[in-house]
């Protein structure tokens, strides 16, 4: 097993996606103003969206537990990495969500589906710290490195220093946590659409990590950690070449990225990434416009599978 590069994912095909206006507050990259956006095009439209990504990701190699959301009340459901994680140590961990109608979105039947196919030690529900006002939005702002025992977080009203602390003891992380702002003061809402950490990478928009003595102290780690370090500007941030993520297919690696995202890369930096891994796109205008990309999509299942059975 590749601890960076899953070869599982869990995907949830929506039916009634639509941006969601409890989040616009602080997601700079949400697109809710649109009066010539039609809910029943961006239902269908985003419906077959996430169908071809699972599909190509298939037959990519990549195993795909595809659940169905049939809910109104859940808009931002497609985006199941927020809510939960599945770790190599035989735990999943559930997480505290800021917008409430976000709290909706965990489900115990992909919990049994994932107990079912994979060998889960122990589910740990952080959700609790809602209570106290307290969030930790799952690996949408902790991104995790894997390899090096590290968790890189990009401070915001959905990344609270209490439930990190306390997730990062129990998995044995260290905690890198850094502010990280567009050029108009907003800070960044969630650290996986600032950047990425890959086998052989880090994908990172330092440019906005304003502070230098912040910026040095990730650089210093990235290059402890062995990787190469590819800087993106605020503008490849905003077209999601941040929001990638590494997957182990039946030909090897591969970064799985949205065209949006693949189009903002200089060509140099295409030939950086493609040197040592696949780049493979996926046509996705319409879930981006919920302020998510391909990561967002896609929760990495890092889990042993179940030993197969034979009857006797």
């Amino acid at each position: 097993m590749n601890y960076q590069a899953p070869n599982s994912v869990v995907m949830v095909r929506p039916h009634h996606f639509t941006p969601n206006p409890q989040t616009a507050d602080d997601n700079a990259y949400q697109i809710t103003e649109d009066k010539a956006l039609d809910s029943q095009i961006l239902k269908t439209t985003a419906y077959k969206e996430v169908t071809q990504i699972a599909e190509r990701l298939r037959e990519l190699g990549v195993n795909v537990h595809l659940f169905e959301d049939k809910s109104i009340s859940t808009p931002d459901s497609v985006f199941p990495n927020n809510w939960f994680s599945a770790h190599a140590d035989g735990s999943v961990y559930l997480y505290p969500m800021y917008a409430p109608n976000r709290r909706l979105e965990r489900r115990q039947d992909i919990i049994e589906q994932l107990q079912h196919h994979y060998v889960v030690n122990k589910v740990v529900d952080l959700s609790g710290w809602e209570e106290q006002q307290q969030y930790l939005e799952g690996t949408g702002v902790l991104v995790i490195d894997h390899q090096a025992h590290l968790a890189y977080v990009a401070a915001s009203k959905r990344a609270d220093i209490k439930p990190l602390k306390d997730f990062c003891s129990q998995q044995q992380l260290t905690p890198l946590l850094f502010n990280a702002r567009d050029s108009n003061g907003v800070d960044v809402y969630h650290t996986n659409v600032l950047m990425c950490v890959t086998t052989d990478f880090v994908i990172i928009g330092d440019e906005m990590i304003q502070d230098e003595a912040q910026r040095e102290i990730l650089k210093t780690a990235i290059r402890r950690s062995g990787k190469l370090l590819v800087s993106l500007t605020e503008q490849q941030v905003k077209s999601f070449a941040g929001n990638m993520f590494e997957l182990t297919g039946k030909n090897g690696r591969f970064i799985a990225m949205s065209e949006t995202a693949f189009s903002a890369l200089t060509i140099e930096q295409k030939q950086l990434l493609h040197s040592k891994v696949t780049l493979e796109t996926f046509n996705i205008p319409t879930i981006e416009l919920a302020g998510g990309s391909v990561r967002c999509m896609l929760a990495g299942i890092h889990l042993a599978k179940q030993k197969v059975r034979l009857a006797s």
